[in-house]
């Protein structure tokens, strides 16, 4: 999935992070992210054989794909100055939003490509699995064109929502980096693990 031009003009100016092992890692954890939602969407479709369930994975799915956009935008559009003010007063969740400032051509890659490009593949196989099972409950309905409306209608989800996920990644670029640095701060209080350091944070530090 290619990024758009201002994001490749924003990154630009900035020297990338990315390393060979970097590339490796982000290879290995695309395999096991396809492999997860793969797994969950031949289950929900082929093993309970639930619509209903199937149809609320993909929801999930779509959701997380927007999320995505919305946090992979907003990075490369966000200043880190507001950030540098906030991390100076001990501001919760500031100190991860810079890193994610830090790191937006590798947050970029993990969010507008690795989680996007996954689930919208996951999304139309799902899709498509669905389809198949409205048919097998009415064989009357024409397999051909129930496989291309049901594509259609999840690729225009995607699409409408990625729009509107830009407008409000461009429209509040540090809120939305603020926002995700205090779930980072907050995942790093309960379990210790930041992504931004090499080894566990202290307890009496987490969340700075």
């Amino acid at each position: 999935m290619c990024i758009p031009f201002f994001e490749v003009k924003l990154l630009g100016n900035n020297k990338s992070t990315v390393s060979g092992r970097y590339i490796v890692l982000v290879g290995i954890a695309s395999l096991f992210l396809a492999i997860v939602f793969t797994f969950f969407s031949e289950y929900f479709t082929s093993k309970l054989n639930s619509i209903i369930l199937a149809l609320v994975f993909l929801v999930f799915v779509i959701l997380i794909n927007i999320a995505a956009d919305v946090v992979g935008t907003a990075v490369t559009a966000a200043s880190h100055i507001p950030f540098n003010a906030k991390s100076a007063k001990r501001v919760k969740g500031a100190p991860q939003g810079l890193q994610l400032i830090k790191n937006a051509d590798k947050v970029a890659n993990l969010t507008n490509d690795m989680l996007s490009d996954i689930t919208t593949t996951v999304g139309g196989a799902l899709g498509i699995s669905i389809a198949m099972q409205i048919i097998s409950l009415n064989p009357a309905i024409s397999q051909f064109w129930l496989n291309i409306l049901v594509t259609a209608f999840i690729a225009a989800v995607i699409v409408s929502g990625k729009a509107f996920s830009k407008k409000i990644a461009l429209s509040h670029p540090n809120d939305v980096i603020f926002f995700v640095g205090r779930v980072l701060a907050r995942v790093e209080e309960t379990t210790g693990y930041s992504p931004f350091r090499k080894k566990r944070a202290p307890r009496n530090k987490r969340g700075e």
